[in-house]
């Protein structure tokens, strides 16, 4: 099993040993890689081991890079992906409630809000297309539009539909007509068409 990580390590692979175009990109290999790297310590971190790293801003970005964004690459398809979800978004509202995330560069802000796009909470999606659109000035507009699509699918249904199998949810013939469309890239494209 590999070493349990430090906030530097994951902040230095995520935003330096990989590219952005990796960070949502559907890769095997990559979430193989961050599986065998990075989840002793999301282990820890999921069992509240690692609330030292909210002590500083750059950990607390660690923090929120190992439990909002990890997760989705080191369990992709399964419930796993969404299990520290709530640690998220308390820990983006701490940093929200410092001031905490204008302290961090973009585009790197960007995994500050995250959280928010991806809970199933609408309110939270209210609030992360403002900061995508206030506090990201120079790289948020593409965010702003991704949250847009998030919050436009929390708005028709209540949840993400595309979730569903993995939460073991049974979808609902409207979810199932949204999902035969092409789900969330259907959703994205009428945001994108929209905002031409």
């Amino acid at each position: 099993m590999s070493k349990i990580a430090n906030p530097s390590e994951v902040t230095d692979y995520w935003l330096h040993t990989l590219a952005p175009r990796d960070w949502y990109v559907v890769n095997p290999d990559l979430d193989a890689e961050i599986r065998r790297r990075f989840q002793p310590t999301w282990d820890e971190a999921r069992d509240g081991r690692c609330q030292d790293w909210l002590d500083t801003p750059n950990g607390l970005l660690a923090y929120l890079i190992l439990c909002d964004q990890f997760p989705r690459n080191m369990f992709r398809g399964t419930g796993a992906s969404f299990a520290t979800d709530a640690m998220s978004r308390a820990a983006t509202q701490y940093a929200l409630d410092k001031e905490w995330d204008m302290l961090i560069p973009e585009p790197e802000r960007q995994f500050v809000y995250m959280p928010l796009m991806h809970s199933e909470v609408l309110a939270d999606h209210d609030l992360s297309i403002k900061l995508f659109a206030t506090r990201m000035p120079e790289t948020g507009e593409n965010n702003r539009e991704h949250g847009i699509a998030h919050r436009n699918i929390i708005a028709e249904f209540g949840r993400f539909p595309y979730r569903n199998t993995a939460l073991g949810r049974e979808t609902t013939p409207a979810e199932q007509r949204f999902l035969n469309a092409g789900g969330y890239g259907y959703e994205l494209r009428k945001v994108q068409g929209a905002a031409a």
